[in-house]
């Protein structure tokens, strides 16, 4: 289904043929003087030099051609060459008729699916989340629901750091602990214990000791520095007590992860890049690509056009050890040998821009990417306080990311308690739901790469561009729409009816936009894309709510078409909020 700006366009490039000029004058855009009309045209401006005529010539021959168009109730032209559009209520109805028989609202299909792999989390096993996990885990899952939206095969990774210095240093500090356990017994053949020997609590008091420890004795450091080497030789001890800690982690991942509506379709780490590295280090040798620099293995990637400097890229360190290039360098080979992957899109903090523009080009200069295949990095903006300073709980520590969660959720509860009486457990339940709305919108209404404030204040607010706002909005409908039902109205083959007010036409004409913001927040990757959407949506339906007698209306047939509207617009919502990765309850 072609997009409304689109289907305006083709009209007013047959105004413009008709009248003698060049069609593709006849581009259409938004008003951006909503006062005076809904649509504008500025092709007369640019074709006067062609043509040699003045512009509101050229604008007043094209309106004269379009007087009778279907389209639009208005054309004016106006000086010193404008074309001031209205369309007719009867083809802004028909248009939302389509839009809602049509499939995903009438978003077009795309001309070739494509194979999307999303690396987004990021966490380090045996390590709770903080809030510096919320931002990469809430950007990331949006993006791969608008991907998938669009009609695409899209995998989610989170990417595990489950590799590395922090594994011996785990492991070393247990056998500080408990060195009877059969993992640090190199005679044991038996089979060792299913349980793992230590809770994921134990296990998150583990490793800063163990890293503190590392820091102020050399020998400790030494010794985690030999258990790591021992777990990635394959010690048959190490090995397994390295499955437990994957296992108690990942458990307590997926159980924090659900409660931000965030799920991985792949718990994929470095450690499944670590058998790839040898395999690809030597084939970069042999092609000329890697050479030794100051001991280290590395891959110069600077182009004739940079402007700025770009140093190598280190594929091995002088003793031989890989570093995240090495591992993300091996992980894109198996994404695209095994996976198949035609887009590589990772989510991190922008600070990590460099280190991606050093692997992308590296990949794309080994071969390890052809040029049919896309890799992008989204890096995101900072999380701060209402201090303006990296967001920290109040003795100025990192949060861990369930306390945030909770400090929000309770605030919500205690609103909806203020606000009506409930259950407790309806309203514990509401709480979480719209605490999820108000942590997600909050994020996800700014653009990606810009640092914003996290303001629970605000965030939390009824009111504003905020999460609850818009499920307010939405509850509010679904109460219209049971108690439409209650009067003996049925919510199926309703029709939707031609606009009788401004505020109704509004409303519509913010609808008739969904395939197109759908289309553009794939497109650009941009989840505040449809924030800003569901928000200006959101106000349209409000003031026609505040403007229209719905449920007292005595014209049944008028009344019926209204609850069509209201439906379309609970619908769009709906899908959009699901898009951004949250849901609204069903009252509030």
């Amino acid at each position: 289904m072609k997009k409304i700006l689109d289907v305006i366009s083709d009209e007013m490039k047959k105004g413009f043929a008709a009248a003698g000029y060049d069609e593709e004058l006849g581009r259409v855009t938004l008003s951006n003087r909503p006062d005076l009309c809904e649509y504008q045209c500025n092709g007369a401006m640019a074709g006067a030099k062609k043509y040699k005529k003045a512009p509101l010539m050229i604008a007043s021959d094209v309106a004269e051609k379009l007087q009778d168009r279907q389209v639009f109730s208005e054309v004016n032209a106006v000086a010193p060459g404008f074309l001031n559009l209205k369309v007719s209520e009867e083809f802004l109805c028909g248009y939302l008729k389509e839009m809602k028989e049509a499939e995903k609202f009438g978003l077009e299909k795309p001309e070739k699916v494509r194979n999307i792999v999303i690396d987004y989390g990021g966490p380090n096993v045996a390590k709770p989340l903080h809030v510096g996990h919320l931002r990469s885990a809430i950007i990331g899952e949006s993006i791969k629901r608008i991907c998938r939206y669009a009609g695409h095969h899209v995998t989610g990774d989170v990417h595990l750091g489950d590799w590395g210095l922090q594994m011996g240093l785990i492991i070393t500090e247990l056998k500080k602990r408990q060195p009877h356990l059969p993992y640090f017994d190199p005679d044991f053949s038996g089979e060792y214990p299913e349980e793992a020997p230590f809770t994921v609590s134990e296990l998150e008091e583990i490793y800063p000791t163990a890293s503190k420890k590392s820091k102020e004795d050399a020998a400790y450091k030494e010794e985690a520095l030999e258990a790591t080497l021992k777990l990635q030789s394959g010690d048959r001890g190490y090995r397994a007590l390295w499955n437990h800690i994957i296992a108690v982690s990942v458990a307590d991942l997926k159980k924090n992860y659900a409660n931000l509506n965030v799920e991985f379709d792949l718990w994929k780490g470095e450690s499944d890049a670590d058998p790839i590295i040898p395999g690809m280090v030597e084939d970069m040798k042999k092609g000329g690509f890697a050479y030794e620099s100051e001991g280290a293995l590395v891959v110069d990637v600077k182009e004739e056009t940079d402007t700025k400097e770009i140093p190598p890229c280190i594929i091995l360190k002088s003793d031989g050890a890989a570093l995240y290039a090495t591992t993300d360098l091996a992980t894109i080979k198996d994404r695209v040998e095994n996976m198949h992957a035609d887009d590589l899109i990772y989510l991190t903090d922008k600070r990590q821009e460099m280190h991606f523009l050093q692997v992308f080009r590296t990949a794309r200069k080994t071969g390890l990417v052809g040029p049919e295949v896309t890799m992008r990095h989204i890096g995101f903006g900072t999380m701060n306080g209402k201090d303006g300073k990296p967001f920290k709980t109040r003795d100025g520590g990192v949060m861990r990311l369930e306390y945030l969660i909770d400090e929000i959720n309770q605030e919500m509860y205690r609103k909806i308690v203020e606000s009506r009486e409930v259950s407790e457990q309806e309203a514990r339940e509401t709480a979480k739901v719209i605490g999820l709305s108000a942590i997600k919108y909050g994020d996800l209404s700014n653009q990606a790469s810009k640092d914003y404030i996290f303001d629970i204040d605000r965030f939390t607010s009824f009111e504003g561009d905020t999460g609850p706002y818009i499920l307010y909005t939405i509850v509010r409908i679904k109460s219209i729409l049971n108690k439409y039902k209650e009067q003996g109205g049925c919510l199926e083959n309703i029709c939707l009816k031609e606009a009788v007010n401004g505020s109704e036409k509004a409303l519509m004409q913010e609808l008739a936009k969904c395939n197109t913001v759908l289309a553009n927040a794939y497109e650009e990757l941009a989840p505040h894309k449809i924030c800003a959407y569901i928000y200006d949506m959101a106000n349209a339906f409000n003031r026609f709510y505040h403007e229209t007698k719905i449920l007292t209306e005595e014209d049944a047939e008028r009344k019926a078409g209204w609850i069509a509207l209201l439906v379309l617009t609970r619908d769009v919502l709906e899908t959009c909020i699901d898009l951004l990765g949250f849901s609204a309850p069903e009252r509030m």
